[in-house]
């Protein structure tokens, strides 16, 4: 369902997906289909209602350069099958909108503005930043956006996608050492990785486990600030 005004959720998500030069539009469709996948599995499904309140609240957004981000599906409060599955629907639908060089902190910074100018009241409120690169060619720089992302209480977490059709990195760095040193931020922050394209959909399904729950996944899963490992306590491969 639509979110209305002063609906309470467990949480506000922002789930902010690479749509930079390095993704072309069958990459596009493969990653809104692994999320759409992932939002009605069973497991999220059973996260969301194993919450205090019973629902999230999601948001999808695609980001290229400074001045190219889209929202891709509004903010819609998920509760069940029916109300994943019409958010499904919707993500596999809509055009391609965002393009550009990559501008992380221009993302980050429309993620906020989503969270802080919608009609929802989360008991936790998350970013959610999947890429292939951790570089910044324009807009504010990472650094200066995510401090103002954390200033105001929002939790930022990242998705390090490799390389699609191969089994090698995509990037002469460790990306998700990147992440976690130039992106990730705010209590029980964490990145997971998506290494393969084989396994993106477990990886965003594993991912939207965690966020729910509120628990970081730990090293064997992720690269965290804080790391239990809540995956050997409830969620199974």
């Amino acid at each position: 369902m639509a979110a209305s005004a002063q609906t309470e959720t467990d949480l506000e998500l922002v789930l902010l997906a690479d749509a930079t030069g390095s993704i072309d539009d069958a990459e596009i469709l493969f990653q809104r289909r692994g999320y759409a996948e992932a939002i009605t599995s069973q497991q999220v499904l059973n996260a969301i209602r194993n919450n205090a309140i019973g629902n999230i609240a999601v948001t999808y957004v695609e980001w290229g350069n400074d001045i190219s981000q889209d929202v891709v599906v509004s903010w819609t409060v998920i509760d069940g099958p029916e109300t994943a599955q019409s958010f499904a629907d919707k993500l596999m639908t809509a055009p391609r909108r965002a393009r550009g060089r990559n501008a992380i902190g221009a993302a980050l910074l429309f993620g906020k503005e989503l969270i802080e100018n919608n009609d929802l009241t989360g008991l936790r409120r998350v970013i959610d930043l999947s890429a292939d690169s951790a570089n910044n060619w324009n807009g504010p720089p990472i650094s200066v956006a995510r401090q103002q992302v954390l200033d105001a209480g929002i939790v930022i977490n990242g998705l390090a996608i490799l390389c699609r059709q191969c089994s090698g990195r995509p990037v002469s760095y460790d990306l998700e050492a990147a992440f976690t040193d130039r992106i990730i931020g705010g209590p029980g922050s964490f990145t997971i990785t998506a290494e393969n394209a084989a396994n993106f959909a477990v990886a965003v399904r594993r991912k939207l486990v965690l966020e729910i729950g509120g628990l970081p996944p730990g090293p064997r899963y992720a690269r965290s600030n804080n790391a239990p490992d809540p995956l050997q306590q409830g969620e199974r491969q």
